[in-house]
């Protein structure tokens, strides 16, 4: 029976009001950004109604001319922005994966076999899902060994990496994180790489942005393949891609359709096209960099009033904080401290921290990314300001007296229209 709350227009209020949530809030999610309208524009477009199953040129519909061209100029594109000229022949880009998790698996599906051996990153230390979970598709249908970080430092091990590399022999290693804060080296993940005669795998989807943006070294010449999603630091739609080198092209293509995917969403390949241009401008790499200086200056503002950031800071957008090695906090949960947060007008996530004694829904950290409200217009000199706020709810549980302040703060820095 057809619900008498249900209508075009109720949906249409439940939109006005998560606008306005975005706008009254502080958006410290780190896989959260805001796309302009340029970039949302084709999503709404006559594109979306087209099925287009296959590749521009090997199509099996009619009538795909057009989105041909949009394929193949998104691809261009992409290759533009990453692959330095000089260089493009020897790679492929794929931009038909829906999110990264399906980049991910179309990687493994054309690469491996089932019961193939993966390095990577667990998500205890900073991983993703993707890499290898045991509840993940990934962990069920390979054979997963994790590397991690050092307990005191926070930071990757190379040496232990590469013990772990030579003893297990993977036929895979990522490289990659969706919690770690320092710089990647995917030159030493090269070489470790090959010297086990195993594929590497960079997965960029938090850093891609700042990769575009000159601000962290490109897997560009390490990695095989490289994955990414197009909505984190590349303020673009929702989305992925895949770029892996020419000899690989076909299957990757072929994993990802037939293999994993169906018809490809056109209208967010235009969105993903427009993204990738506008990440050429000069104006994104003055973003990418204002990105890395924000989230630097909030992690040093917040050591220096006793909060514990993993390694120590931070060379990217984002920092995790141990909780439990924070001065007056041990006892705060992550689930405790992203509540009262976000009552109070700051929204960011719990995240498990390296050696977390806390389960995975309750966690002893906080994950803080500042790629949202810097495209908002927040900058370095706003930080000082922003970690008051945070550390007088989390210190007095403080959210009624504050809440009108964090609002009137957060709109000075606007969502893109």
């Amino acid at each position: 029976m057809k619900s008498k709350f249900l209508s075009v227009e109720s949906i249409n209020t439940l939109l006005d009001a998560e606008s306005t949530r975005h706008q009254d809030t502080i958006n410290l999610i780190a896989s959260e950004n805001y796309a302009d309208a340029q970039t949302r524009a084709p999503l709404a477009s006559i594109a979306g109604t087209k099925y287009a199953e296959g590749y521009p040129g090997k199509r099996y519909y009619a009538g795909c001319a057009i989105v041909d061209e949009i394929e193949r100029a998104a691809q261009q594109a992409l290759l533009d922005l990453f692959v330095p000229e000089g260089q493009q022949d020897l790679y492929h880009a794929n931009v038909q994966p829906h999110a990264g998790s399906s980049a991910n698996l179309a990687v493994y599906n054309g690469l491996l076999k089932p019961g193939d051996t993966i390095l990577s990153m667990s998500l205890a230390h900073g991983g993703h899902l993707t890499h290898g979970h045991a509840i993940n598709l990934s962990g069920k249908t390979y054979t997963i060994v994790f590397y991690g970080v050092n307990g005191e430092t926070g930071l990757l091990e190379y040496e232990e990496i590469e013990r772990l590399a030579k003893l297990h022999r993977p036929k895979l290693i990522i490289a990659g994180a969706t919690a770690y804060s320092r710089t990647i080296d995917f030159a030493r993940f090269g070489l470790i790489a090959k010297s086990v005669d195993a594929f590497l795998l960079a997965d960029i989807a938090h850093i891609a942005g700042l990769i575009a943006g000159g601000c962290h070294p490109s897997p560009i010449g390490y990695a095989d393949i490289i994955t990414s999603t197009t909505h984190k630091t590349l303020r673009g739609p929702r989305g992925a891609f895949i770029l892996c080198k020419k000899d690989l092209g076909s299957k990757v293509d072929l994993s990802i359709m037939p293999g994993t995917q169906g018809g490809p969403f056109m209208h967010a390949i235009a969105a993903r096209a427009v993204a990738f241009l506008k990440a050429q401008e000069p104006v994104f790499a003055v973003y990418a960099r204002t990105v890395c200086a924000a989230a630097k200056k909030l992690a040093n503002e917040l050591q220096s009033r006793g909060y514990h950031i993993v390694s120590g800071g931070t060379d990217n957008h984002l920092f995790l904080v141990d909780l439990s090695k924070s001065t007056g906090l041990e006892s705060l949960s992550g689930k405790e401290a992203e509540m009262l947060l976000e009552k109070a007008g700051i929204v960011l996530n719990r995240n498990a921290i390296p050696g977390d004694t806390r389960p995975p829904l309750t966690t002893s950290g906080i994950r803080i990314g500042l790629p949202a409200m810097v495209t908002r217009g927040i900058q370095p000199e706003d930080m000082p300001q922003l970690a008051m706020f945070i550390d007088t709810v989390m210190r007095h549980r403080e959210t009624e007296h504050l809440r009108e302040d964090i609002r009137t703060f957060a709109r000075r820095f606007t969502v893109p229209a």
